[in-house]
């Protein structure tokens, strides 16, 4: 286990370029992973890595190293990982990205279930809005949309989802139902600011027959959240643009209304995310079947799906 130990540090040095950002990823400090490093030279007798204050390149031996070794030790990595058990049932920490509302409204509340089954597994869920970078986070597994798939990373799509237009009927009650896109602009909009560019969102509505057209609101409130969005409707405060996981539930208790119920826009589907690998570690499997099934249950594809 050492030796795989002192092969971990030189590989995540190669693949950040730095020891520190290795030792972020082990929880190590970047004295320990050179030294780690340094061990492994010494082993190999063999310059892994060129040093400076500025840099850490890897030498013609260290490439060569890391082309032979990189594939064996995740087949190891995947070996470990697939056998760690407790009373024959998957076990060890669960690291899971999550959207802050979607997760709290969806996944949750399939903690319980999920935990009566595989007891050994301790769920490690972080919440946030923004794309993750499972491999530099350490993710086992990320929910939701907008992830880059670089290399080594597999996406399995749980369900499409739309943006529709909605407001309270508190609001609606001395207005008049728009017909058409183009009468938005005659509404006070409650417009989401995006996270990752500061824009403000745009979007293009279209129907089941093929026209398409720019809504646009009198722009009253900026929001960067869409739970707070949907919120702020329900209040009477303007029309939002909302994607359906979070207007469905408002939708169906009425605090929201539909407006345009024949137009939408397309938001992109909502996926799991994870490492592709040979062999996925069992606690994440069984964690991927499972969410798979409770999404099919219950019939979540068709309630984000606004056409």
């Amino acid at each position: 286990m050492e030796a795989l130990n002192l092969v971990e540090s030189f590989l995540l040095s190669a693949e950040h370029g730095s020891f520190s950002a290795a030792a972020r990823r082990l929880g190590l400090t970047p004295a320990a992973v050179s030294k780690n490093v340094a061990r492994l030279e010494a082993t190999l007798g063999l310059r892994l890595f060129q040093r400076s204050t500025r840099s850490l390149t890897l030498t013609a031996a260290g490439e060569q190293f890391l082309s032979d070794v990189t594939q064996p030790f995740t087949a190891l990595q995947d070996a470990f990982a697939n056998v760690v058990t407790q009373d024959g049932k998957p076990a060890g920490t669960l690291k899971v990205s999550l959207g802050l509302a979607f997760g709290r409204e969806y996944l949750v509340p399939l903690l319980g279930e999920f935990l009566d089954l595989y007891p050994a597994i301790v769920p490690d869920w972080h919440f946030d809005n923004r794309p993750v970078d499972l491999i530099a986070g350490g993710f086992d597994v990320a929910i939701g949309g907008g992830i880059e798939l670089t290399p080594g990373i597999v996406a399995r799509e749980l369900a499409r989802t739309h943006v529709i237009v909605a407001a309270s009927p508190a609001y609606m009650s001395s207005r008049t139902m728009p017909k058409h896109p183009s009468e938005l602009s005659q509404f006070e909009g409650i417009v989401r600011r995006s996270a990752e560019t500061g824009r403000l969102r745009v979007w293009t509505l279209k129907n089941q027959v093929g026209e398409q057209c720019q809504a646009e609101c009198r722009t009253r409130i900026i929001l960067d959240d869409p739970e707070a969005i949907a919120h702020a409707a329900i209040l009477g405060y303007g029309v939002a643009f909302l994607p359906m996981p979070h207007a469905f539930r408002w939708l169906s208790s009425g605090a929201l209304v539909r407006l345009l119920p024949a137009w939408y826009a397309e938001q992109g589907p909502i996926s799991l995310y994870y490492p592709n690998k040979k062999l996925l570690p069992a606690k994440t499997r069984v964690f991927i079947e499972f969410v798979v099934a409770a999404f099919k249950r219950q019939k979540y594809a068709s309630k984000f799906d606004a056409r």
